[in-house]
């Protein structure tokens, strides 16, 4: 087999743009499978919280055939705190397949994907998808598309790229904006056209860079990346650099894609995309070459972490009755487990029972804390806070670029919210169909803990999407939380008749018969300031109340705190609680006299 007979594409686009629905119709289309066997969506996302928030978390490879060629195509997340991943994708391919909704056109995370595709001088195709959306404009998002391009200062030859309109759920598609409906063949056609064969040698020396790690419970750690030249053979000895300098490393099994199984095969050869079994010591990064004639590739650069969080053992008084992996030395285990799978995450060790995590965001830290919660470990997380640097002599910090599509009733509030955060408006864009595209740039810290509000404010019908944007000198204190906690002033279990009674005083995050202990946060007060309270309390009963007098106490419902919400409303002295079963806060320090009651101050 010859290495022309493969192309190697990443497809990238915006959340929930369809990509992962796309990549599935391919596969139906390809023969990969029969129709008769298709019996769920959206195979490529494996993971149940990818299924869950309808995102791509990880980068994952399959394979199709087309007219005898194989077209190993690797679905990338579209989400900025993901950047990781994509890096690392872009490493594996030789050309790119930009998919644009027809209504969103492109969003912050198309331009953050495509700017790293385009610096590499990947070729790209466009594909609008969602042309069947009442509010569809294929036109204009191509004019926007276009405007994209030249900002990202693209070549002159990929500013010439072929233009498909698809509805991916149906697995429809034309060439152009106007054009009658057929199946994907067409696209599949301009894959072969336009996407060049690997240039890689089968019979130079071998080159392989390691650009994923995967894991199966048969064969242990998986080194996937693909063959930049040579050839690879199952049970063979090669050179392995690493950071340190070169070593030896014996390769077992070695498979090959096809369609979304992995086949061990006994060679593989320059331009496929391949995984590794036997190379337990192997990191990302590292290059798997020929023995006599090691040349090494260039290590992966990823863009540096922005956002920090604290990780520890769970000190609470319910510590240890719901997890299976309670112990400091259990926790810091499995994070260096994620640091060596995930090279954009850096693991710094602050004692022997806490942990500093940086990341690229607080979604793809939440993710991790999900993951590990429901692997069975319990665990406290502190106040995410980003990371800052020393630039010639002065404090700098990480800065966003912020695009809001709201209604229009509501640019006053967005615009009054994001100034007090430091933000500046940098765009305004009125199309007149009632919503308003608004753009910023903001600090990374003023948006901790904006989401939450920013949906309250838009009555959940804005859309909010941030980018990294390099760093900036330290832009002046930011107002933090304005109101206090709730805490709970003694263990037992809450009851209808105290937290009646607490209602006014603010919003509660729990409701009757739940287990609480001193120092556990149970609602928001309406004051800037913390309030110890009795949630026990129980009705006085005396013989000279008659039965059922009293009518029944109501109770609003309680302001359930999810793993995202609590990590965005928690203040500095406070943690979020992390269990298989539960999410709860805390205050840092449990006992009432142990603390101060001090009021909101603006956090720089």
């Amino acid at each position: 087999m010859l290495s022309t007979e493969f192309r190697n594409l990443a497809i990238i686009a915006h959340v929930d743009h369809g990509k992962t629905t796309l990549v599935d119709a391919m596969l139906w289309q390809s023969g990969t499978f029969r129709e008769n066997e298709r019996v769920n969506e959206r195979v490529m996302d494996s993971g149940d919280l990818e299924r869950e928030r309808g995102i791509t978390i990880l980068a994952k490879n399959t394979a199709v055939r087309y007219k005898g060629v194989k077209i190993n195509i690797v679905d990338t997340p579209g989400h900025a705190d993901f950047g990781g991943e994509v890096e690392r994708t872009l490493q594996m391919v030789d050309g790119v397949l930009l998919l644009v909704d027809a209504a969103e056109g492109p969003l912050p995370q198309t331009r953050f994907v495509l700017s790293k595709a385009l610096r590499l001088g990947l070729p790209p195709i466009v594909v609008i998808n969602k042309i069947d959306r009442a509010d569809a404009r294929p036109a204009e998002v191509l004019d926007e598309i276009y405007d994209l391009f030249i900002d990202l200062d693209a070549a002159d030859e990929q500013l010439d790229f072929p233009v498909f309109c698809t509805d991916a759920r149906k697995g429809l598609c034309h060439t152009g904006i106007e054009g009658e409906f057929t199946n994907l063949l067409p696209l599949m056609e301009e894959i072969l056209k336009t996407i060049p064969a690997p240039k890689g040698d089968p019979s130079a020396p071998l080159q392989l860079l390691v650009t994923n790690l995967d894991y199966s419970d048969y064969l242990g750690r998986l080194a996937v990346g693909r063959i930049v030249n040579g050839t690879l053979a199952a049970n063979s000895t090669v050179a392995i650099s690493r950071e340190d300098g070169l070593g030896k490393a014996r390769v077992g099994v070695v498979y090959s894609h096809e369609g979304l199984k992995r086949v061990d095969v006994e060679t593989a050869i320059a331009g496929d995309i391949v995984a590794l079994a036997g190379l337990d010591e192997v990191t990302i990064g590292d290059s798997l070459l020929d023995l006599d004639d090691p040349k090494p590739l260039p290590r992966i650069a990823v863009d540096e972490p922005t956002m920090s969080m604290v990780f520890s053992a769970n000190t609470s008084p319910f510590g240890g009755r719901e997890g299976q992996y309670v112990t400091a030395r259990q926790i810091r285990a499995r994070l260096e487990k994620e640091a060596v799978h995930n090279v954009s995450i850096r693991l710094e060790i602050i004692s022997n029972d806490a942990f500093n995590i940086m990341g690229r965001g607080e979604l793809q830290l939440a993710i991790l804390i999900e993951t590990m919660r429901r692997e069975g470990y319990e665990l406290s997380v502190a106040k995410p806070e980003i990371v800052t640097r020393e630039i010639d002599g002065l404090k700098h910090e990480p800065m966003e670029i912020v695009q809001v599509d709201c209604p229009e009733e509501h640019v006053g509030i967005v615009t009054q919210k994001l100034g007090t955060r430091k933000g500046k408006m940098s765009e305004m864009h009125n199309p007149g169909h009632g919503r308003v595209r608004l753009s910023f740039r903001i600090p990374s810290r003023g948006l901790i803990g904006f989401r939450s509000e920013f949906l309250t404010d838009t009555r959940g019908t804005g859309i909010l999407n941030h980018l990294f944007d390099g760093w900036s000198p330290w832009q002046g204190p930011i107002a933090g939380r304005a109101t206090g906690a709730l805490v709970s002033d003694r263990p037992g279990k809450t009851t209808t008749y105290a937290l009646y009674h607490l209602e006014p005083r603010g919003t509660l995050f729990m409701g009757p018969g739940s287990e609480v202990y001193e120092g556990m946060i149970l609602g928001e007060s309406t004051r800037d300031s913390d309030l110890d309270v009795n949630v026990t309390r129980e009705k006085k009963l005396t013989n000279m109340r008659a039965a059922g007098s009293d009518e029944a106490l109501r109770l609003a419902p309680p302001r359930e705190l999810t793993l995202d919400r609590a990590l965005e409303w928690i203040d500095a002295d406070e943690l979020v609680e992390v269990t298989p079963t539960a999410v709860r806060v805390r205050k840092r320090i449990l006992p009432g006299n142990q603390r101060s009651n001090r009021r909101k101050t603006p956090v720089g």
